[in-house]
């Protein structure tokens, strides 16, 4: 046998792990997606496609830039900016209806993502998008991923 030819054999299999692997982890993206608002945690959603936390932590981080705790808080805080923009809701009512469980940790990872404060993004937003078609203004108004927001500006 050539030296190519058992490579490329023992490659097979590597390759439909990986393949694999992507399938799980679209499934617990979706899964974020679709129940951004339910109590979910590394675990449980290791659990849910057959893998250990530290794997699905790895794995979902080289396959989408961030791990899957910071997409869920992603998922949570833009549909957090949806209710705030409407502006029926209290900050802490919007906090519990996105699935978030600690006002303190919902206002930190709302102001690292979007540079603003819950309140202030509620008072500023919806002068912003007045009159803006809602679908513009999710749009218009998405979160910034990985910490890229820019610092606050010092008032003088």
């Amino acid at each position: 046998m050539r030296r190519g030819t058992i490579a490329h054999v023992t490659s097979r299999p590597a390759a439909a792990q990986h393949l694999s692997d992507l399938a799980r982890l679209r499934r617990v993206r979706d899964r974020i997606d679709r129940e951004y608002e339910q109590p979910l945690d590394v675990e449980a959603l290791a659990r849910g496609v057959d893998m250990s936390a530290g794997h699905l932590s790895r794995q979902f981080r080289l396959a989408y830039g961030e791990p899957p705790y910071s997409y869920l808080m992603t998922r949570r805080i833009e549909r957090a900016m949806a209710l705030l923009r409407r502006g029926d809701l209290s900050v802490t009512e919007v906090c519990f209806a996105v699935g978030c469980s600690s006002l303190g940790t919902f206002s930190s990872r709302f102001t690292e993502l979007v540079g603003l404060t819950p309140s202030t993004y509620r008072r500023l937003a919806a002068r912003a998008t007045a009159g803006m078609p809602s679908c513009v203004a999710k749009q218009v108004t998405r979160p910034i991923r990985n910490r890229e927001a820019p610092p606050p500006e010092p008032h003088l």
